[in-house]
């Protein structure tokens, strides 16, 4: 059993194998709601149990004190303090210093993905293939050219919506070279589940001949 978990927190898809700062920030997050909501359900339980014990005369009042008061404020602390880490984690992810930030456009379709960036003749365009350089921070400008989508490589940052008329800005990031597995992460239509693509990033000499060579 403990191996068939461990084998769940890997693959393609996971978040949990992170590869950049940002799907580290998602990972870090996952684990405080974890555990988070350990600490709630043990609580929970250890009220369920002392709720069962006969009460006698005096001890009523310690009951209400630990179902009454203790089972609100609990989770209210719990929960607050979660909340404030998730705004805080998201806002230092976004306001994060990164120097030489690349930009692309990625724009959704019914059902694959164009990418457009600039290369060293001109733009540069692909479809289901998005080329990045490793260890650079890149802002990907989503969009959609029917229905709504939402732009998602699990290993390397959140998801984003691709909404018709509206252009959303997500930053993702490669700490190494390789090919991360991306998909969209919302219902689009009948192919859905085929609507995938895949980010390439590479070291410095293949992203250079990549931005000489044009796409794919």
């Amino acid at each position: 059993m403990p191996a068939l978990i461990a084998g769940g927190c890997a693959g393609p898809l996971s978040t949990l194998d992170t590869a950049g700062p940002g799907a580290d920030d998602v990972a870090t997050l996952w684990w405080v709601m974890a555990a988070g909501a350990a600490v709630l359900a043990l609580f929970t339980w250890s009220l369920l149990a002392l709720a069962f014990r006969r009460r006698t005369a005096t001890g009523a009042r310690g009951v209400t004190l630990w179902i009454g008061w203790l089972g609100l404020a609990m989770p209210a602390v719990v929960l607050t303090v979660l909340l404030g880490y998730a705004l805080i984690l998201g806002e230092h992810h976004l306001a994060r210093p990164a120097p030489d930030v690349v930009t692309v456009e990625a724009t959704g379709h019914q059902w694959y993905w164009s990418f457009r960036q600039p290369g060293a003749a001109g733009v540069i365009e692909t479809r289901d293939i998005l080329h990045i350089p490793a260890g650079r921070a890149i802002d990907v400008r989503i969009a959609s050219a029917d229905v709504i989508h939402s732009f998602w490589v699990p290993r390397l940052g959140g998801k984003m919506d691709a909404i018709p008329g509206q252009v959303n800005v997500l930053r993702i990031e490669a700490g190494r070279p390789g090919i991360y597995e991306g998909q969209c992460a919302e219902f689009c239509g009948l192919n859905h589940a085929s609507n995938r693509f895949r980010v390439v990033a590479h070291d410095a000499s293949s992203w250079s001949a990549f931005q000489r060579g044009g796409g794919q």
